[in-house]
C-alpha cells in the first residue's frame, strides 16, 4: 500500500495522477485510488473550524492550502479545495465552488460558481465548467475510471457528468445535459447511437456539440401514451461558429 501522506503530496504537485491517457485510452492507477480510500478509513473526526465557520472532517483530509506561487486564482466567496487535488497554474475558481481529493485540473480551466469537481475527476486544459455543473466523483471501486473531461471542452450550465463518462477533446455540452454510465447518446449527424465503451461507459466524441433531447418509448403502455424519455443528442460537430459562441472572455483571465 502506498503511503497516504506521500500520495497526497505527489497528487498536489501534479507528479501523480489517478488516471492518465496512454495509447489513446484512459487508464486508472488503482494503487493511487486505494491509498486515497485508506486515508478515509484511517482518519478520525476532528474539529477543523476557522474563525466563524464550523468544519468537522477526518484529520487525514484537511483543506488544501495554496500560496501565491501556485498561481491559482481562487476568488473570495466560499470556494474550497480538499487535500490531494491538483490545480495547475492559471486555473480560476469562481465562488462558491469545490474540488475534491484526487481531482486533476489542468492549465487555463475555469470552474464557475456553484460547480463541483468530484473526487478523482480528470479535467484537461482550457476547459470551461459553467455555473452549477456537477462533475461527479468516482472513488469506488478502486479500479473504476473517474469522469474525464478532455482539453478544450465546454460544459454548459447545470450539466451533470457522472460514473466514468468521458467527454472528448473540444466537445461542447449545452445547458442541462446529463450523462451517466450507459446513457444512450444519439448522433443526429450520422443517424446512429454512439456505441458504449467495452465496460459500458458513455464516451462523447471529440468536438461533438450535445444538447438535451428525447426519444419515444418503443413498447408498452408508455408507447401508446406517447411518452418520451430523456436522450442527449449530438446536433453537429464543432465549427468556427461554435468556437466563437463558447470563447472565454480574455478579461476573465
Amino acid at each position: 500500500m502506498m503511503d497516504f501522506k506521500e500520495v497526497v503530496r505527489r497528487l498536489e504537485s501534479g507528479e501523480l495522477r489517478v488516471a492518465r491517457k496512454e495509447g489513446g485510452l484512459w487508464k486508472v492507477d488503482v494503487e493511487v485510488k486505494e491509498a486515497i480510500l485508506e486515508g478515509f478509513r484511517t482518519g478520525t473526526l476532528k474539529d477543523l473550524s476557522r474563525d466563524e465557520y464550523s468544519f468537522f472532517d477526518k484529520d487525514t483530509l484537511p483543506l488544501r492550502r495554496f500560496s501565491l506561487e501556485d498561481r491559482v486564482r481562487i476568488v473570495p466567496g466560499g470556494s474550497s479545495v480538499r487535500c490531494g487535488a491538483y490545480l495547475a497554474p492559471s486555473v480560476i475558481m469562481m465562488p462558491p465552488s469545490y474540488v475534491n481529493i484526487g481531482a486533476y485540473v489542468d492549465e487555463g480551466t475555469m470552474i464557475d460558481s456553484h460547480a463541483l469537481v468530484g473526487s478523482c475527476a480528470q479535467i484537461g486544459k482550457n476547459v470551461h465548467i459553467s455555473a452549477a455543473s456537477q462533475i461527479g466523483g468516482v472513488l469506488e471501486p478502486s479500479g473504476a475510471l473517474p469522469v474525464i473531461i478532455e482539453d478544450n471542452a465546454f460544459i454548459g450550465g447545470n450539466c451533470g457528468i457522472y460514473e466514468g463518462t468521458v467527454i472528448g477533446e473540444g466537445a461542447v455540452l449545452g445547458s442541462g445535459v446529463i450523462i451517466t454510465k450507459g446513457t444512450a447518446l444519439y448522433d443526429a449527424v450520422q443517424g446512429r447511437y454512439i456505441p458504449l465503451s467495452e465496460d459500458g461507459r458513455t464516451i462523447v466524441p471529440p468536438r461533438a456539440v450535445v444538447v438535451c433531447g428525447s426519444r419515444p418509448l418503443s413498447k408498452g403502455p408508455g408507447k401508446e401514451a406517447g411518452i418520451q424519455i430523456y436522450t442527449p443528442v449530438i446536433v453537429k460537430y464543432r465549427d468556427d461558429r461554435t468556437d466563437a459562441s463558447v470563447a472565454l472572455e480574455s478579461a476573465l483571465r
